[in-house]
């Protein structure tokens, strides 16, 4: 028996993508901070561009302030933007609260932090002006990891990469399923297709979800980028350690609505519960989902399945009729087997 969720273990709501007035976002630290607790969220990462701050003095007995930031490279040496041509931006999120190390340090893109001071951060790999090609962001990713960070892959359709370069990188432990902002900028930040592609290449990333909100409009508001998409952790405690073990180990799940509640396996036969939704998937591949839901629409809240012996992977999806979803990670015959 494996049981990934029981009823009893604690979730905690996360935004694990932000951006205040430290970059390019227009609320403080604190008013971040304000909202996101009083949203009934656990844990926020204030991850402004190149702009890696220790905010954990913010945190409350009911908010976990992780530390991170967003890396970003980009085909012009001079960091500009240009909306026709691919980018990439990495979260990297902290294993150690008080590491606020800058990889690759290069002051065209390092604009938002003051120079002097990011001059006397510590700076992780001797890499140079930033270039963007497939080894010089593999080197990134790699000296990222070695300097204590978690490397995420954020907005993979925001950052129109190549399908073979987002293919070929080696060591992000999650991949950004849902981005509330690149959501609203273009319908498409929806990365099921792109995480099974991963799989299939043997890439067991796991998935989160996230704001990535820099709070341009007013909470409440149709494009306002708050609250969209968050990730459910599995973590013992509210303690930063513990939620950084569950971050490494996979406990955890993405969702921009649904909750769910419980699933185990029996071996091949798995059992899913979770808040009303219109229809509970178990994917083993693009051609092998088992569906469960009522003809008529109704909700369905229980699920079970029987995986089938050649599949080499499962993943759950949870899907409510407003076309909001959650989606867990892939689990491997090694996981749910024994």
């Amino acid at each position: 028996m494996f049981a990934y969720i029981t009823p009893q273990a604690k979730q905690y709501r996360a935004n694990l993508h932000s951006h205040s007035t430290l970059s390019d976002g227009r609320l403080t630290p604190e008013q971040l901070v304000e909202a996101y607790r009083e949203a009934g969220y656990s844990i926020l990462a204030i991850t402004d561009h190149e702009a890696p701050y220790d905010h954990t003095a913010l945190s409350t007995p009911d908010l976990l302030l992780l530390t991170g930031y967003e890396a970003y490279i980009r085909p012009s040496h001079t960091a500009a933007f240009d909306p026709f041509r691919p980018e990439i931006h990495l979260n990297l999120l902290a294993k150690d609260p008080h590491n606020t190390a800058i990889v690759g340090f290069d002051p065209n893109f390092c604009k938002y932090m003051p120079l002097k001071v990011a001059q006397q951060r510590k700076h992780l790999g001797n890499l140079g002006p930033r270039r963007y090609y497939r080894a010089y962001v593999q080197e990134f990713m790699d000296e990222a990891r070695h300097g204590g960070y978690l490397v995420a892959y954020n907005h993979p359709c925001w950052s129109m990469e190549a399908e073979e370069d987002v293919l070929s990188y080696q060591g992000c432990f999650s991949l950004e399923m849902f981005n509330t902002g690149s959501q609203l900028t273009s319908g498409g930040e929806s990365n099921l297709a792109l995480f099974d592609k991963l799989l299939r290449r043997g890439k067991f990333l796991f998935v989160h979800g996230a704001d990535d909100n820099h709070n341009k409009e007013p909470f409440g508001t149709l494009l306002c980028d708050s609250f969209g998409a968050w990730t459910q952790v599995l973590a013992k405690d509210l303690e930063y350690q513990s939620v950084i073990e569950a971050l490494e180990k996979g406990d955890f799940y993405a969702t921009t609505g649904p909750t769910i509640t419980n699933l185990t396996f029996d071996r091949n036969h798995v059992t899913l519960d979770c808040t009303p939704a219109q229809r509970i998937i178990a994917h083993g591949s693009p051609k092998v989902a088992r569906n469960i839901c009522n003809p008529d629409g109704s909700p369905v809240t229980h699920a079970e399945f029987d995986i089938p012996d050649k599949a080499p992977y499962v993943y759950f999806s949870v899907l409510i009729a407003d076309g909001k979803a959650a989606r867990t990670r892939a689990f491997r015959p090694e996981e749910f087997r024994r």
